[in-house]
């Protein structure tokens, strides 16, 4: 499954870098693209994994960055 989320706090290709590491760790995570110009970070990911788009949320918190939705 596909899905953007959209952040604040995410100005510079850096911070974009942090993110993609950080959701690319999650497991059941196929793919991120964390887009600095857009605040957004587009998110490709199994979605029979149980509690996953809680960890995708938490990893981009965890980078410092906060998650709008």
């Amino acid at each position: 499954m596909e899905k953007k989320i959209y952040v604040d706090g995410m100005f510079d290709p850096d911070t974009a870098a942090k993110v993609n590491a950080a959701v690319s760790g999650v497991a059941g995570v196929k793919s991120c693209n964390a887009n600095p110009d857009k605040s957004q970070v587009l998110v490709d990911f199994d979605e029979s994994v149980g509690g996953i788009e809680d960890s995708i949320n938490s990893a981009i918190s965890g980078a410092g960055v906060t998650v709008l939705g």
